[in-house]
C-alpha cells in the first residue's frame, strides 16, 4: 500500500469511515448486525458472512454495469459498499452538494477499486454521461422522485432508496414514467430479500394461520435520536450547496437539526418514522396480507399522535408518538410509532413468553399467530405456544438481505426483467405509510378511492405535504 493512499484513509473520519468500515467488515468475513440501534434509519449492513464467496468471480470490462452513486451520506455508503463489494460492477461517478460527503465516497471508491470516479456536484450534470447504467439514488426523501424520473429520461435504470416518494402525487409519477420508459427499477427495502421475512409471509400466505382480521406494525425510537431541540439559524457550512440541498421542498434557513440525517423529522423534507421504518413493517403486512405483491389498497385511514416525548420546544415537526388504523376490506392494520424503552415494544403473546421489540410486525390469526422482525420469526398457537417453523424457502440464491437485493438488481438490468422491490408494487406500500400521515395531518378519518387515488370525504386534506407539495421555483414535478 503506497504512502498516498494511507494518507487518504487518514482523511476518512466519522460517517464516511463508519460507511467504510462496514465493507471491510463484509469482506472480512465478519457479520455487521441486522437491527435498528439508537434510531439509526434502516440501513448500515454490508455483505455478511461467507456471501462473498456466491459473487462472481471473474467479470470483463464488457460484463460490468457502470454505476453512479447520488447521495453520499450514511445511507448512500452503506449502498456503495454493497455494490462496490460485487466484481461486476464499476463505479464511475459520485454525487452529493456537501462536497465533504462527495469527496469520502470517492476516496472509498479509489481505495477500494484503484479508479478514482468522477465527482460531479449536480445529479443533472452526472445524468448526462452516456456510459452510466444504473443510479443509486440515496439522497433525502423529498429528492427522491425528481431524481428517479430524471434517472428514467436519461435510460438509466435505478436503485432507489424508501421511501420511493415525498408524497402520493410524486410516487404515481415515478411509476408512470418507470413504465414509459421501461425502465428496472429496485426500492431500497431489502426486507423483501431477507430469508426470514420471506418464510413468514410465505406461512401467513399459506392460510395456515386460519382468518385473519387484525395485523399490527410498530418501530420504537430511541429517545437519543428522537430529540432534535430547539435551534437557531446559522450560516451554511462552505461545504453545502444549500440551496441544491432544499431543492424542489420550501426553503428555510439552514439548522444542522433539520439537515442531512436529521430530515426524516420534518415533513418538509420526509414522512418521519411513518416514512422511514413504516415501509418496511407496514410491507411486509401487505405482503403477507395479500396473495401477490399486487396489494389490496384501504379503504379507510385515522392517525393520532403528535410530539409528546420531544414537546413543543422542539423543532421537528413529524409527530415522535403516532398510531394509525388501517382498514383493509376484511381486516384491519394497526400502525404505532412511540419513543422509548426500545425492548417494550406492543407485540406481547399471552401465556408465549414474547416481550415487546423495537420493530416488528405481528399477525394474529383464528387458528395462530406470526411474528417476525429483523432478529427472525416466529409462530405461536392460538394458546400462545410455540409452533415449529417450517423449512426456510428456496430463494434461489445463497444471499440474503441488502446482498441479495443489489443481486437481483443486476441481474434485472441485464435480463431486463422485474424486481422483488419492484416499482409499481412499492408504490402502493408507500402510498398506505403516505395515508398514515395524510390522516394524521387533517386529522380526519380519511376515506380512500384507490383506483382514483384520492380522498372522497374531504378534498382538502389533499392539500396537504403527505398527498402534494408546491414545488419551489424552478422545479416541476414532470407528469407521464
Amino acid at each position: 500500500m503506497d504512502n498516498e493512499k494511507i494518507t487518504r484513509r487518514g482523511l476518512l473520519s466519522g460517517a464516511g469511515q463508519a460507511a467504510l468500515g462496514l465493507g471491510m467488515m463484509g469482506a472480512a468475513g465478519l457479520t455487521p448486525v441486522y437491527g435498528a440501534q439508537n434510531g439509526r434509519a434502516a440501513h448500515d449492513y454490508g455483505v455478511n458472512f461467507g456471501e462473498e464467496a456466491f459473487l462472481p468471480k471473474r467479470v470483463s470490462a464488457q460484463e460490468k454495469v457502470n454505476i453512479a452513486l447520488i447521495g453520499c451520506g450514511g445511507q448512500g455508503m452503506s449502498n456503495l459498499n454493497t455494490f462496490i463489494a460485487r466484481p461486476d460492477v464499476n463505479v464511475v461517478a459520485v454525487c452529493d452538494p456537501d462536497s465533504k460527503h462527495m469527496g469520502k465516497a470517492a476516496i472509498t471508491v479509489e481505495d477500494k477499486t484503484d479508479k478514482a470516479p468522477e465527482q460531479i456536484k449536480d445529479f443533472r450534470k452526472l445524468l448526462e454521461r452516456k456510459d452510466i447504467d444504473l443510479v443509486i439514488n440515496a439522497t433525502p426523501d423529498h429528492w427522491h422522485a425528481l431524481i428517479a424520473i430524471s434517472a428514467f429520461q436519461a435510460g438509466k435504470d435505478i436503485f432507489t432508496e424508501k421511501p420511493i416518494s415525498h408524497d402520493i402525487l410524486e410516487g404515481r409519477q415515478m411509476v408512470n414514467h418507470a413504465t414509459k420508459f421501461k425502465r428496472v427499477v429496485q426500492v431500497g427495502t431489502w426486507q423483501r430479500s431477507l430469508q426470514q421475512f420471506l418464510d413468514a409471509t410465505a406461512y401467513v400466505r399459506s392460510g395456515k394461520l386460519g382468518k385473519i382480521n387484525l395485523c399490527r406494525a410498530w418501530k420504537v425510537q430511541d429517545p437519543n435520536a428522537a430529540v432534535m431541540g430547539k435551534q437557531t439559524t446559522k450560516p451554511v457550512p462552505s461545504e453545502l450547496d444549500y440551496d441544491l440541498w432544499v431543492g424542489p421542498a420550501a426553503m428555510v434557513p439552514y439548522q444542522d437539526n433539520r439537515c442531512h440525517y436529521k430530515f426524516r423529522w420534518y415533513f418538509n423534507f420526509a414522512g418521519g418514522m411513518t416514512g422511514d421504518w413504516g415501509v418496511h413493517m407496514i410491507d411486509t403486512v401487505l405482503q403477507g396480507m395479500n396473495a401477490t405483491d399486487d396489494f389490496v389498497m384501504p379503504t379507510k385511514v385515522m392517525s393520532l399522535g403528535g410530539k409528546f416525548f420531544t414537546g413543543a420546544d422542539d423543532d421537528r415537526t413529524t409527530p415522535d408518538t403516532q398510531i394509525a388504523l388501517i382498514e383493509f376490506p376484511g381486516w384491519m392494520l394497526q400502525w404505532e410509532v412511540h419513543v422509548g424503552n426500545t425492548k417494550t415494544g406492543p407485540n406481547g403473546l399471552a401465556g408465549s413468553g414474547v416481550t415487546g421489540r423495537d420493530h416488528g410486525a405481528l399477525f394474529i390469526g383464528s387458528q395462530g399467530s406470526v411474528l417476525v422482525d429483523r432478529s427472525g420469526w416466529s409462530i405461536f398457537d392460538a394458546a400462545g405456544n410455540p409452533v415449529e417453523k417450517p423449512a426456510p424457502i428456496d430463494m434461489g440464491q445463497k444471499m440474503s438481505g441488502l446482498p441479495a437485493h443489489v443481486a437481483e438488481l443486476i441481474a434485472s438490468h441485464k435480463s431486463r426483467g422485474t424486481t422483488r422491490a419492484n416499482i409499481a408494487s412499492m408504490h402502493k406500500t408507500t402510498t398506505v405509510c403516505h395515508l398514515a400521515n395524510l390522516a394524521y395531518q387533517a386529522q380526519n378519518v380519511l376515506h380512500w378511492d384507490a383506483a382514483k387515488e384520492i380522498v372522497t370525504n374531504d378534498p382538502k386534506a389533499m392539500k396537504n405535504l403527505s398527498y402534494q407539495r408546491e414545488y419551489r421555483k424552478g422545479w416541476t414535478l414532470p407528469k407521464a
